[in-house]
């Protein structure tokens, strides 16, 4: 980046997202590394000596000394709020990992602290930035396969949660709902529109955990499509695609290996993508990031995308608690 100082960047949590962030942040030229901040000694300190920058115990520390211009929030959703906050206020700008937190009250103070500060918040959710992703948009806005009828979605792998941050309700704010489904949530309203209605059941745990380990979720959007998102911690659904699309027209399928679509009448899948590159797509969000901060680009994942997806699983928990349809 000639004649334009990289922005200084700390990362505050340093537990299992921070490495897929770490190794796509030095593919970024706008951004530089500038430290780490984790309440966990050992592990900041290895990640550190990892990546060659100071470690700091406490968010404060880092922004008394850290130079840093903005930072990662990759802690447990609880603790997301606090943490932008402070950022914000002290005129960082913030990427937070999904979910944006576990209350849309406190997306709404989140999103004001930016709006009042004039920086950056940014919800981080990695399937919204693999490029299939955008070229299945793409077709469907080009009307590929005609009106878009039906949306199915599956993340579904076994994982033990037993000793995972992510299973305790007081940290995480939920189970699989909360943690895959926000995920399932963001890209559902990037490819459907605006979801206007959800049902949310869960299945009988199989690990001991506290919270719904295998869910499945049904939606209904503002225009009239309906989904289908099947999550799960217990449950391994070997499918080739992760997202399939049904229009009057036609199908695309966003996949693990590759993407195409097929129109009715069609004798062959048409192949437009690889599949999904993870290490990409948190390479495209950190870049559209550094990009937003600059003003070169507007964010893909807007104030009202993060605020919403909040929203939405919120009612698809309140679906689940009371056994019926709610409006979003």
């Amino acid at each position: 980046m000639t004649g334009q100082a990289r922005i200084r960047v700390g990362v505050v949590g340093c537990g299992g997202i921070a490495a897929s962030y770490l190794g796509a942040i030095g593919e970024v030229a706008e951004l530089q590394l500038a430290g780490v901040v984790d309440v966990d000694a050992a592990r900041r300190d290895a990640v550190a000596r990892q990546t060659g920058v100071p470690p700091f115990p406490t968010l404060g520390a880092m922004l008394d000394e850290g130079g840093i211009d903005a930072a990662l929030v990759l802690t447990p959703p609880v603790t997301h709020e606090e943490l932008a906050v402070q950022l914000l206020r002290a005129g960082k700008h913030v990427l937070c990992e999904k979910p944006l937190t576990t209350t849309a009250r406190a997306a709404e103070r989140m999103l004001a602290a930016a709006a009042t500060t004039g920086r950056t918040l940014m919800m981080g959710s990695k399937f919204r930035f693999v490029d299939d992703m955008a070229k299945a948009r793409a077709l469907l806005n080009e009307g590929t396969i005609g009106d878009l009828l039906l949306f199915e979605n599956v993340f579904c792998a076994r994982v033990d949660m037993t000793k995972r941050w992510n299973s305790r309700r007081e940290v995480s704010g939920g189970g699989v709902l909360i943690d895959n489904g926000s995920h399932s949530v963001d890209v559902a309203r990037y490819l459907c529109g605006p979801i206007a209605w959800v049902q949310a059941q869960f299945a009988r745990n199989v690990q001991p955990i506290e919270v719904e380990d295998t869910c499945r979720l049904l939606l209904e959007t503002e225009a009239g499509a309906v989904g289908a998102i099947d999550l799960s911690w217990s449950v391994h659904k070997e499918v080739p695609s992760f997202v399939r699309l049904y229009g009057a027209k036609g199908t695309i399928e966003v996949g693990w290996k590759v993407s195409r679509y097929k129109r009715d009448g069609d004798a062959e899948w048409t192949v437009f993508g690889s599949g999904y590159d993870k290490k990409a797509a948190f390479r495209n969000q950190l870049r559209n990031f550094a990009r937003n901060i600059r003003g070169a680009e507007a964010p893909v994942i807007t104030a009202e995308d993060a605020i919403l997806s909040v929203r939405v699983i919120e009612a698809a928990y309140r679906s689940a608690r009371e056994r019926q349809w709610q409006e979003v």
